[in-house]
């Protein structure tokens, strides 16, 4: 066996994962954070302070996958990889692989949090050759609503930020929708359940889409103007799901017209399955499962495997 072992302490869950390079198998332990009912979010303070209270039960949980065999550890240490990109809340998660490693005496590596998400994708749709070739990926996440054009760079990729959103996140849009709702944070799981119940869908809002880039915070507006109206919990939640959809799939839409590159979908966002459905029958995308699909260590210990040159 050769193991790896990834950290990832995102805005939202605090994770740990250990991953198998020759068995391709993984096993991540990850905890929501804690948001007080009725926020739909955290401040960066109360994210780091929970993160470094839950961080060594994670840790513990995987105790007996660690040994002789564990060849590496990384850890998310910024959301994305490109100069300036910072979050506090990923101290905690560096800092604690940075000192396994060093009392290990293996290798450790810093990745940033999206190249996790989209390793993680890659991986559970069994398209990890994706890394190695340039592709198109949605990273829809709480906080996040990108289009990027990938590319291979070094052992690893990069990733240009190519279209998404220029305001409000598809993540944050559900959230809102969801509180609107009185639904926990966050919401996409009641959301979609709650959508699934919707016998007579509204016309949906559809945002404008140019060059790949659309707005949401108009969106807002109209579910709320729709649940004012009168309509029930299932038809809000089917709109404003039907309002993201619209948008994705138009901005994939014009992208793939004019790179005809494969799709990649990662994020919390993109488990929705009336998304997944659309994507699919339009443009072949692949997808994590559920599982993988939001923040997860399991990405973080795959780019360990890959920048240690143990997984092509």
């Amino acid at each position: 066996m050769s193991r790896f072992f990834g950290i990832d302490t995102s805005n939202y869950r605090t994770s740990a994962a250990l991953f198998d390079s020759e068995t391709m198998q993984w096993e991540n332990s990850g905890r929501l954070l804690e948001v007080p009912e009725g926020r739909i979010g955290l401040r960066q303070s109360d994210a780091l302070f929970q993160h470094v209270l839950h961080l060594p039960a994670r840790i513990d949980a995987l105790e007996a996958g660690f040994g002789k065999n564990l060849r590496a550890i990384a850890a998310s240490t910024r959301p994305r990889a490109v100069e300036g990109s910072y979050m506090p809340c990923f101290l905690a998660g560096a800092g604690q692989a940075r000192s396994m490693a060093h009392a290990l005496d293996v290798p450790f590596y810093e990745v940033s949090h999206q190249q996790g998400h989209l390793a993680a994708a890659a991986l559970s749709a069994n398209a990890l050759d994706l890394l190695r070739q340039p592709f198109l990926a949605w990273h829809l996440s709480g906080g996040t609503t990108e289009l990027l054009h990938v590319k291979p760079e070094g052992k690893l990729f990069s990733a240009e930020i190519v279209g998404g959103t220029d305001d409000l996140a598809a993540g944050q849009l559900i959230d809102r929708a969801g509180n609107l709702l009185h639904l926990p944070f966050p919401s996409g799981a009641q959301l979609e359940q709650l959508a699934n119940q919707c016998e007579e869908p509204e016309k949906p809002f559809r945002p404008k889409v140019m060059d790949f880039h659309f707005s949401l915070s108009g969106a807002q507006n109209k579910i709320e103007q729709l649940h004012q109206k009168g309509a029930d919990a299932p038809t809000v939640a089917r709109y404003a799901i039907d309002i993201v959809s619209s948008a994705v799939v138009k901005a994939t839409e014009q992208a793939v017209q004019a790179t005809g590159l494969p799709v990649l979908c990662a994020g919390g966002v993109m488990s929705n399955r009336l998304l997944q459905k659309r994507m699919r029958r339009k443009f072949g995308a692949k997808f994590a499962e559920p599982v993988l699909s939001g923040d997860n260590a399991v990405g973080v210990a795959v780019l360990a495997a890959i920048l240690s040159g143990e997984l092509a």
